[in-house]
């Protein structure tokens, strides 16, 4: 059964809310933090899951300490725009383990590409790799972080119905 955001009630929301923060959090604690029963939870967890709601839980790692210090945001605009090339140089793209987050855009560039590597060095080889050696590339724009002010995986979730 698929479900969309009308058949959410407050109870998957308040569980939402709860796993975006921590999806660590044992049935048990989860059910109590939201006042349900455990097998409520587990059954409703479950439900969301199925339903596409939540796509998957993961650890957030920190790329400092693991030696992954230099984070980039690229802009890719190709030469041909035909969905053949688009599919071509995304399908490139996501297979690249630096690539995090690759967004076909419009207007503007063709791509944005959120990149996480060691080093320039690591960065200079992910672009050979990438963009140099593609002869459908035109133009790229790098812009290297030099702070992360925030960064948030939460999506603001709708009022309670």
């Amino acid at each position: 059964m698929k479900q969309n955001a009308n058949d959410i009630d407050t109870i998957d929301l308040r569980l939402l809310d709860v796993l975006q923060s921590d999806a660590s959090l044992s049935n048990q604690d989860l059910a109590a933090r939201v006042a349900v029963s455990p097998a409520t939870c587990l059954r409703r967890v479950k439900r969301l899951v199925d339903a596409g709601i939540i796509e998957r839980r993961v650890a957030l790692l920190s790329p400092d300490k693991l030696g992954a210090g230099l984070s980039a945001l690229l802009e890719v605009t190709l030469d041909r725009q035909g969905a053949e090339h688009l599919d071509a140089f995304e399908a490139r793209a996501v297979q690249e383990a630096a690539v995090q987050q690759c967004w076909r855009v419009s207007p503007g560039p063709d791509f944005v590409l959120v990149v996480q590597v060691a080093d320039m060095q690591a960065y200079h080889a992910l672009t050979q790799r990438l963009l140099t050696q593609d002869a459908n590339v035109r133009n790229i724009k790098a812009f290297f972080s030099v702070k992360r002010a925030k960064f948030d995986t939460r999506i603001g979730l709708p009022a309670s119905p």
